[in-house]
Protein backbone atom coordinates (compact mmCIF):
# COMPACT_ATOMS: atom_id res chain seq x y z
CA UNK A 1 0.00 0.00 0.00
CA UNK A 2 1.73 3.54 -1.13
CA UNK A 3 2.02 6.29 1.53
CA UNK A 4 -0.78 8.01 0.35
CA UNK A 5 -3.23 5.32 -0.15
CA UNK A 6 -2.27 4.34 3.63
CA UNK A 7 -3.25 7.78 4.70
CA UNK A 8 -6.82 8.21 2.75
CA UNK A 9 -7.40 4.71 4.39
CA UNK A 10 -6.82 5.95 7.70
CA UNK A 11 -8.40 9.06 7.32
CA UNK A 12 -11.32 6.93 6.28
CA UNK A 13 -11.48 5.43 10.16
CA UNK A 14 -11.70 8.90 11.67
CA UNK A 15 -14.03 9.72 14.15
CA UNK A 16 -16.45 12.48 13.05
CA UNK A 17 -15.47 16.05 14.19
CA UNK A 18 -17.52 17.15 16.91
CA UNK A 19 -20.10 19.14 15.96
CA UNK A 20 -20.27 23.13 17.88
CA UNK A 21 -23.09 23.07 20.53
CA UNK A 22 -23.81 25.80 22.84
CA UNK A 23 -26.54 26.17 25.51
CA UNK A 24 -28.52 28.45 23.75
CA UNK A 25 -28.26 25.69 20.84
CA UNK A 26 -29.44 23.11 23.51
CA UNK A 27 -31.91 25.41 25.06
CA UNK A 28 -33.63 25.89 21.55
CA UNK A 29 -34.08 21.95 20.92
CA UNK A 30 -35.09 21.44 24.52
CA UNK A 31 -37.93 24.26 24.00
CA UNK A 32 -38.94 22.72 20.19
CA UNK A 33 -38.75 19.25 22.42
CA UNK A 34 -41.15 20.60 25.12
CA UNK A 35 -43.49 22.15 22.68
CA UNK A 36 -44.21 19.05 20.83
CA UNK A 37 -44.22 17.12 24.78
CA UNK A 38 -46.46 19.55 26.43
CA UNK A 39 -48.84 19.61 23.74
CA UNK A 40 -49.22 15.54 23.88
CA UNK A 41 -48.74 15.76 27.43
CA UNK A 42 -51.26 18.03 28.52
CA UNK A 43 -53.46 16.19 25.91
CA UNK A 44 -53.49 12.72 27.19
CA UNK A 45 -53.79 13.63 30.86
CA UNK A 46 -56.96 15.81 30.04
CA UNK A 47 -58.16 12.96 28.29
CA UNK A 48 -57.93 10.36 30.38
CA UNK A 49 -58.45 12.23 33.28
CA UNK A 50 -61.68 13.64 31.99
CA UNK A 51 -62.98 10.00 31.17
CA UNK A 52 -61.99 8.66 34.57
CA UNK A 53 -59.45 6.61 33.07
CA UNK A 54 -57.06 4.88 35.92
CA UNK A 55 -53.36 5.98 36.24
CA UNK A 56 -51.73 3.65 33.49
CA UNK A 57 -53.94 4.24 30.81
CA UNK A 58 -54.27 7.62 31.01
CA UNK A 59 -49.66 8.44 31.54
CA UNK A 60 -49.66 5.78 28.06
CA UNK A 61 -51.99 7.81 26.33
CA UNK A 62 -50.11 11.20 27.16
CA UNK A 63 -46.89 9.56 26.56
CA UNK A 64 -47.93 8.20 22.95
CA UNK A 65 -49.43 12.07 22.37
CA UNK A 66 -46.38 13.57 23.61
CA UNK A 67 -44.27 11.65 20.67
CA UNK A 68 -46.80 11.62 17.96
CA UNK A 69 -46.33 15.76 18.69
CA UNK A 70 -43.11 15.96 19.01
CA UNK A 71 -42.25 13.80 15.72
CA UNK A 72 -44.76 16.34 14.48
CA UNK A 73 -43.37 19.73 14.88
CA UNK A 74 -40.24 18.01 13.67
CA UNK A 75 -41.61 16.62 10.82
CA UNK A 76 -43.08 19.52 9.77
CA UNK A 77 -39.91 21.99 9.36
CA UNK A 78 -38.08 18.94 7.98
CA UNK A 79 -40.63 18.55 5.06
CA UNK A 80 -41.12 22.31 4.34
CA UNK A 81 -37.08 21.78 3.42
CA UNK A 82 -37.98 19.96 0.75
CA UNK A 83 -36.64 16.05 1.83
CA UNK A 84 -39.46 13.76 1.54
CA UNK A 85 -41.82 11.81 3.81
CA UNK A 86 -39.60 8.55 4.50
CA UNK A 87 -36.41 10.96 5.13
CA UNK A 88 -38.12 13.43 7.40
CA UNK A 89 -39.09 10.37 9.32
CA UNK A 90 -35.69 9.32 9.62
CA UNK A 91 -34.65 12.60 10.60
CA UNK A 92 -37.66 13.48 13.74
CA UNK A 93 -37.07 9.59 14.80
CA UNK A 94 -32.79 10.56 14.96
CA UNK A 95 -33.01 14.12 16.03
CA UNK A 96 -35.92 13.43 18.90
CA UNK A 97 -36.37 10.29 20.37
CA UNK A 98 -33.74 10.77 22.99
CA UNK A 99 -34.88 13.83 23.91
CA UNK A 100 -38.73 12.87 24.10
CA UNK A 101 -37.51 9.78 26.03
CA UNK A 102 -35.64 11.56 28.55
CA UNK A 103 -38.54 14.01 28.92
CA UNK A 104 -41.08 11.95 29.32
CA UNK A 105 -39.37 9.76 31.70
CA UNK A 106 -38.33 13.28 33.88
CA UNK A 107 -42.36 14.44 33.57
CA UNK A 108 -44.47 11.44 34.22
CA UNK A 109 -41.67 10.72 36.93
CA UNK A 110 -42.55 13.80 38.75
CA UNK A 111 -46.23 13.57 38.25
CA UNK A 112 -46.48 9.93 39.59
CA UNK A 113 -44.22 10.51 42.41
CA UNK A 114 -46.15 13.67 43.38
CA UNK A 115 -48.62 13.23 46.34
CA UNK A 116 -52.18 13.26 44.96
CA UNK A 117 -50.82 14.48 41.50
CA UNK A 118 -52.19 11.27 39.68
CA UNK A 119 -55.89 11.43 41.83
CA UNK A 120 -56.13 15.15 40.81
CA UNK A 121 -58.83 16.45 38.25
CA UNK A 122 -58.95 18.68 36.11
CA UNK A 123 -60.47 21.66 37.91
CA UNK A 124 -57.75 20.93 41.00
CA UNK A 125 -54.67 23.47 41.03
CA UNK A 126 -52.48 20.19 42.13
CA UNK A 127 -53.50 19.08 38.15
CA UNK A 128 -52.38 21.97 36.59
CA UNK A 129 -49.41 22.73 39.27
CA UNK A 130 -47.67 19.46 39.27
CA UNK A 131 -48.44 19.05 35.01
CA UNK A 132 -46.31 22.93 34.75
CA UNK A 133 -43.59 21.73 37.39
CA UNK A 134 -43.20 18.37 36.18
CA UNK A 135 -42.50 19.84 32.67
CA UNK A 136 -40.00 22.50 34.02
CA UNK A 137 -38.25 19.82 35.95
CA UNK A 138 -37.89 17.60 32.60
CA UNK A 139 -36.71 20.56 30.58
CA UNK A 140 -34.06 21.47 32.94
CA UNK A 141 -33.03 17.73 32.89
CA UNK A 142 -33.04 17.50 29.43
CA UNK A 143 -31.20 20.67 28.07
CA UNK A 144 -27.84 19.20 29.00
CA UNK A 145 -28.79 15.68 27.23
CA UNK A 146 -29.90 17.53 24.04
CA UNK A 147 -26.24 19.96 24.32
CA UNK A 148 -24.41 16.69 24.68
CA UNK A 149 -25.91 15.15 21.60
CA UNK A 150 -25.63 18.43 19.25
CA UNK A 151 -21.68 18.07 20.52
CA UNK A 152 -21.46 14.86 19.04
CA UNK A 153 -23.53 15.69 15.70
CA UNK A 154 -26.98 13.77 17.03
CA UNK A 155 -29.76 14.96 17.90
CA UNK A 156 -31.23 18.52 17.14
CA UNK A 157 -27.83 18.63 15.24
CA UNK A 158 -29.65 16.41 12.63
CA UNK A 159 -32.01 18.63 12.19
CA UNK A 160 -30.13 21.89 11.51
CA UNK A 161 -28.87 21.06 7.99
CA UNK A 162 -32.79 21.49 6.85
CA UNK A 163 -33.29 24.58 8.74
CA UNK A 164 -33.33 27.91 6.21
Amino acid sequence: MTHEAHAAHAHHHEAPARATSTWAMAVQATLHCLTGCAIGEVLGMVIGTALGWGDVPTLVLAIVLAFFFGYALTLRGVLKSGLGLRGAVRVALAADTLSIAVMELVDNGVIVLWPGAMDAQLDDLLFWGALAIALVVAFVVTTPVNKWMIGRGKGHAVVHQYHH
